[in-house]
């Protein structure tokens, strides 16, 4: 039974998500807002995050800012506000997915099944994937640069696997977040542009001399071969 994290001051809304996650067996937790949250969750240790993006006293980028220095419990955002730069802010702080209000309950129960999915180690492959000095073992769901543990989210995770099963093929954005989101639609490819920049950051790896990920004009991204 998975453990779910709703965060968001909207009383109602709080309650229409436990009722429907609740009757699909789902423990849902609650908090009112990204102060409240930090310590639901470390208290609680949830398997994911539903986080608003405006609350009081915490919003939800401050939650993700504080929250991301220990934990990488898979994060999606639901939220109002449709702006590209929110998205792009609440993407580079490490949420692994974003549905926007109003929302199909569906949805989200879809959202959450599939982010899921990914992040637990029982339902990823179980070959050791090695390249150069990375080695990233989906069924313990670890990665590591060298001697060094990194820690990374599920979709980062995910888009790293990727790139690690072919080194030197080019991935599309649309391939790439088939893999990552287990969806494929054209109007949320970019998001992938943001894990990328995510995961350069934790391999230390700067795009214009990238030793790990290349970046293809127009196309994709394809992990370094030689």
């Amino acid at each position: 039974m998975s453990k779910v994290l709703v965060v968001d001051d909207e009383e109602r809304l709080v309650s229409l998500i436990q009722a429907y996650l609740g009757q699909a067996g789902f423990t849902v937790l609650a908090a009112a807002n990204g102060r409240e949250a930090l310590d639901v969750a470390q208290r609680e240790k949830p398997d994911i995050i539903v986080l608003d993006l405006m609350m009081p006293e915490m919003d939800g980028y401050g939650f993700m800012a504080a929250y991301r220095k220990e934990f990488n419990t898979p994060i999606l955002i639901l939220t109002a506000r449709v702006g590209d730069d929110d998205k792009v802010l609440g993407l580079e702080l490490g949420a692994d997915d974003y549905l926007t209000k109003p929302f199909r309950p569906r949805e989200l129960m879809a959202r959450l099944r599939s982010i899921l999915r990914r992040s637990g180690a029982g339902e990823l492959e179980t070959s050791v994937l090695r390249h150069g000095d990375l080695t990233l073992d989906p069924g313990a769901h670890r990665a590591c640069q060298g001697d060094r543990l990194l820690h990374l989210t599920p979709s980062e995770f995910d888009l790293l696997a990727a790139l690690l099963s072919d080194p030197g093929r080019v991935f599309s954005r649309l391939d790439l977040l088939d893999r990552v989101q287990g969806t494929a639609y054209e109007g949320y490819q970019r998001t992938i542009d943001y894990h990328v920049k995510n995961l350069r950051s934790k391999l230390g790896d700067p795009p214009h001399a990238p030793r790990y990920i290349e970046t293809v004009y127009a196309v994709g991204y394809r992990l370094v071969a030689g």
